[in-house]
């Protein structure tokens, strides 16, 4: 018993640390992506008046998902503020996903080696980029998705130790995080199931979609929308983008060839499980990118799906790589790893190089964009309108800061994540789309431009790049942008 126990702290201990790792590698950007989407939810619980405009843009993806009382619960009963509780939430989650693929891990691998080199790359790989898809595997900043994630993995993991009730409850709090992705590892979680007791040969329902999406006919707007998001359509994705569908199918089958000769026989049922999961998924996302028919049902995105794959394929092909490649030799762990983390490391710095790679919740932020968001939380009025580039968040040296989620006010809808909000939500695309029209030539715009944007919508500041223009009062500056009234 003491030993178990013995062996169980080790455990957690050396979770703690790849846990350590895995921020040191990946960082943190709490403001950045889709945090823009999924932040300010939690913010107007926390907060009823802000956000008085275009809470929609947001508030469609906060209603559809527990994840913002949950973080707003946690922060009232703590009274820890937002920044910290996010960040503490955002260590959790990482020790939760490392805490999973252990799960995983050791239910498909009886070599403690095996299970740690599988542990050893996700740590290393979690900001994989997924195909397409638009998407991580884990994200750098907190999220529903990752939270869907670590639970998802937990869940498969019940599933092959035959625990189904511990499945039932992971899935659960997947889908009360997030219900599309959790749809995916519910189906998965059945699919295995259903091989390892009837060994079905009908593989049609493999790759089933999610829940909650309506047939109705979308808005006439809802085309310029969605012919904004080539991530929705295979069809429109790069020729290398494709591999990341086939290459994986490659492996599955190659890795269910080893564990059959092994005798692994929960590898064996993984690797064939995902084959037809990932065949279906693709041939649906085929279909509806087609034709425009279907242009409605894109945003189902099956090979979204993907995400969940990617994690199974690092597990496995993490677990062979350490028990038959990396063996004892601790040489051979270094030069896998070292440059592998520094490879990963590197790439978030292209992504974030303008901000520190964590962004410690104490810390004042070095990136010229998000002073100015800290500026205007701190000195404009709550009910504020703001109207700033609309593709603000893909210039260089924002570093997809959200204005919304770092500034907490309202603003005009952006052409990043407003798009993203009407594309899975057609009713917005006819608002959208109008105030992007209304934000066109955005560069050149003159005084007579933002008091029509005035008179229209009401705005009442605006964030404008230097130089700027001319005529207005504008109390705050910086190397990037100046803060300006429109009266």
């Amino acid at each position: 018993m003491n030993g178990n126990h013995s062996t169980r702290r080790k455990t957690a201990l050396y979770l703690l640390l790849l846990t350590a790792a895995a921020l040191l590698i990946h960082g943190y950007h709490p403001y950045a992506e889709d945090a823009e989407i999924y932040l300010p939810g939690v913010l107007k619980i926390l907060n009823p008046s802000l956000f008085p405009a275009n809470a929609e843009f947001f508030g469609e993806h906060a209603g559809h998902t527990l994840y913002p009382n949950l973080i707003a619960a946690s922060v009232r009963i703590t009274h820890v503020p937002l920044p910290w509780a996010a960040f503490l939430w955002h260590i959790l989650s990482l020790f939760l996903m490392l805490a999973a693929t252990w799960r995983l891990a050791s239910a498909l691998f009886e070599s403690p080696r095996a299970r740690w080199a599988a542990i050893a790359l996700m740590t290393a790989l979690l900001t994989l980029p997924v195909a397409g898809t638009a998407l991580y595997i884990f994200d750098q900043y907190l999220n529903p998705r990752n939270l869907a994630a670590f639970a998802a993995v937990f869940a498969i993991a019940e599933v092959l130790h035959r625990r189904y009730v511990l499945a039932v409850l992971w899935l659960a709090f997947a889908a009360a995080m997030h219900p599309f992705m959790a749809g995916f590892a519910i189906m998965f979680c059945v699919w295995v199931v259903l091989i390892a007791h009837f060994q079905p040969c009908i593989l049609g329902f493999a790759a089933a979609l999610p829940f909650g999406i309506t047939l109705d006919p979308p808005p006439a707007a809802y085309h310029e929308v969605a012919a904004r998001q080539p991530s929705h359509y295979i069809l429109r994705w790069e020729w290398f983008e494709w591999l990341g569908v086939i290459g994986p199918v490659l492996l599955f089958w190659w890795f269910a060839r080893i564990a059959r000769r092994r005798g692994l026989r929960n590898v064996e049922l993984v690797s064939l499980a995902i084959i037809p999961f990932v065949l279906v998924a693709t041939l649906a996302a085929t279909i509806l990118s087609s034709s425009v028919r279907f242009e409605a049902l894109a945003r189902l995105q099956p090979l979204r799906s993907l995400a969940l794959t990617y994690i199974l394929l690092i597990v496995i092909g993490g677990g062979f790589f350490g028990e038959h490649v990396l063996q004892g030799h601790v040489w051979r762990w270094l030069v896998l790893f070292v440059p592998l983390s520094l490879g990963m490391f590197w790439a978030q710095r292209q992504i974030f190089p303008a901000s520190a790679h964590i962004e410690w919740p104490w810390a004042e932020p070095r990136n010229p964009w998000a002073q100015a968001f800290d500026w205007i939380r701190a000195n404009t009025p709550t009910d504020a309108l703001f109207a700033l580039n609309p593709n603000h968040m893909q210039l260089p040296g924002e570093d997809e800061t959200g204005f919304r989620a770092r500034a907490q006010r309202s603003m005009l809808a952006d052409l990043v994540k407003d798009k993203g909000a009407s594309t899975m939500f057609p009713p917005l695309s006819v608002e959208w789309l109008e105030q992007v029209n209304d934000e066109k030539n955005w560069r050149n715009f003159q005084r007579e431009d933002f008091e029509r944007l005035r008179q229209k919508y009401g705005i009442s500041w605006i964030v404008i790049e230097q130089p700027g223009t001319a005529g207005f009062h504008c109390p705050y500056e910086n190397s990037a942008v100046r803060v300006c009234r429109v009266d």
